[in-house]
């Protein structure tokens, strides 16, 4: 599984990533987590705010910090 976090490397992005990885982590999810800055990739998600959460090249989330709980839950889908 792939996690991308979506994002100019901005704050929030950062705290998106930290709770994505606190997620697997937690769950023993095997899965890695990547930041994607390069804007014309984001753009090629449809993306126009940031940050965004992407799961296995779904986007599941965008333009908020999604908390450590709401990752799991949206994890337990794709498991």
């Amino acid at each position: 599984m792939e996690l991308k976090i979506l994002g100019t490397g901005c704050k929030k992005c950062e705290e998106l990533t930290k709770n994505a990885e606190t997620a697997i982590k937690e769950d023993g999810i095997d899965a890695t987590v990547v930041k994607e800055t390069d804007f014309r990739k984001i753009m090629g998600y449809g993306v126009m705010s940031t940050p965004a959460l992407v799961i296995d090249e779904k986007v599941v989330s965008s333009g908020k910090v999604l908390k450590t709980s709401e990752i799991k839950d949206l994890l337990k889908k794709y498991v």
